[in-house]
């Protein structure tokens, strides 16, 4: 397995806050990873340190084989996209792409023009009249005509409605079909990451608590109820994740990591994974 991004103990340390502690991390090549977990997860933290915007205060990562902004070969190869869709609001879109030209070595302009052409923008609009859908798909054009190995992308469709975010994530699983590229999408939508994803990557408290393939990791994940009494004669192998209580009975997710047998035990999806996690276990 190649993996495209690759943390040991990466740590990020804030003044006395942690933004991200003891990763570990292994992305594979060409998956779509959906990075999840509430504010202040570290999701920010990690995006920033595998783009080389910020350094790491201990441990190591690899981009692409490499320390991440090291060389601008490096750079070249991986596309990001920020929160606010950072464009110029007084260039034109023609102008974008030109400076896109500029800019990067591997630009394709024949790609970047006709991901504009089908997408509708109009060439010679400022960016800063373009509405919200409109800059996040220029954004995407614009970071994909880079031809790059890796895109990252930060809440990149936080403030769409919902149709333009399920036309930017369309569009995005037609370049990763095109291209070829692995994904990191961070996202607080756990619909789309649903819909996209097939790796998952899960935060909490500055901590990786989830890294794996999505069908894996909610394929050993249960939903049991058992007498509060019972709580502390689980089987080995059940480790409890999140515990609610009413009455003499107790409501877990567990995650199964050995043979555990677990009576009664049902299915759950990704979205109750994700937030059992979220919120912990109360004893």
């Amino acid at each position: 397995m190649t993996s495209v991004l690759r943390a040991r103990r990466l740590t990020k340390i804030y003044g006395r806050r942690p933004g991200l502690t003891d990763a570990d991390l292994d992305i594979p090549a060409g998956r779509v990873v959906g990075l999840v977990g509430p504010n202040g997860a570290g999701k920010s933290t990690l995006l920033g340190l595998s783009c080389g915007l910020i350094e790491p205060s201990a441990g190591s990562i690899e981009v692409l084989g490499e320390r991440p902004g090291t060389r601008a070969a490096q750079l070249a190869r991986v596309g990001f996209v920020a929160q606010d869709t950072p464009l110029y609001p007084g260039l034109t879109v023609a102008e974008h792409l030109r400076l896109g030209a500029r800019l990067n070595p591997g630009w394709d302009d024949k790609l970047a023009r006709r991901r504009v052409q089908q997408i509708g923008l109009d060439l010679a609009q400022r960016a800063g009249r373009l509405s919200g859908g409109q800059r996040a798909q220029l954004a995407l054009t614009i970071a994909v005509a880079k031809r790059p190995e890796l895109l990252i992308f930060d809440e990149p469709v936080a403030a769409l409605d919902p149709l333009a975010r399920w036309q930017f994530l369309q569009n995005l699983m037609e370049f990763v079909s095109e291209l070829a590229v692995t994904v990191v999408l961070s996202s607080h939508l756990l619909g789309d990451v649903e819909r996209v994803c097939d790796h998952l990557v899960l935060l909490s408290a500055s901590r990786v608590r989830l890294s794996g393939a999505v069908d894996d990791l909610v394929d050993e994940h249960f939903r049991v109820v058992v007498g509060r009494e019972d709580l502390d004669r689980l089987p080995s192998g059940a480790e409890v994740v999140h515990a609610e209580h009413k009455g003499g009975q107790s409501t877990l997710v567990v995650r199964r990591t050995g043979p555990a047998f677990l009576p009664h035990a049902e299915r759950i999806n990704l979205e109750d994974m994700v937030l059992a996690y979220m919120t912990g276990v109360q004893r």
